[in-house]
């Protein structure tokens, strides 16, 4: 029987030795795949802001909390702070004109109630930022606030590949 396992085994085991080495991951000493850069194309700007919407309203869903929508002005926020914490080259919650996130929101025409803003600096995706929000509870608590009914999504990725994103929620 383990004879017949094995030849069995041993075709799938050297077709997947056969793979390009393009598509096997690089792995570091400890076995794990090596971080990868992730670059933002084109056709990918289109569809991060509705894959990380989807990805908060699931989550959201699971806890019965309302959906999010996401707000214009919101964007414009999250986007400009994006572009700021890269011209600052750090991750912070004020502007380099000293700017608040709400003061931010207010510049962009928001009459909302500012919930939240959550901010990464990263070369991961957007959903693997999401993950990394919510495995903490500070953070996980502004996505996840029960008040909250609007979202601003935004990033700027330098050319090295470095993300900033930036997430806001209102009420």
């Amino acid at each position: 029987m383990k004879r017949r396992s094995l030849l069995l085994l041993a075709p799938a085991i050297l077709i997947a030795a056969c793979a390009p080495a393009s598509r096997r991951p690089t792995v570091g000493a400890d076995g794990q795949p090596l971080p990868q850069v992730y670059k933002i194309t084109a056709a990918e700007q289109a569809a991060i802001p509705f894959r990380l919407l989807d990805s908060v309203n699931t989550l959201r869903a699971a806890k019965n909390l309302p959906a999010l929508t996401y707000d214009t002005r919101l964007n414009a926020a999250a986007a400009t702070h994006s572009r700021d914490m890269s011209v600052q080259n750090r991750p912070w919650h004020f502007g380099s004109d000293g700017s608040s996130p709400l003061v931010r929101v207010q510049r962009a025409g928001y009459t909302g109630r500012l919930v939240g803003e959550l901010i990464s600096e990263t070369y991961e995706t957007e959903l693997e930022t999401l993950s990394t929000w919510m495995a903490q509870p500070d953070t996980r608590g502004i996505i996840m606030d029960p008040t909250a009914r609007t979202l601003g999504f935004a990033w700027f990725q330098e050319a090295g590949g470095k993300i900033w994103w930036t997430l806001v929620t209102g009420a």
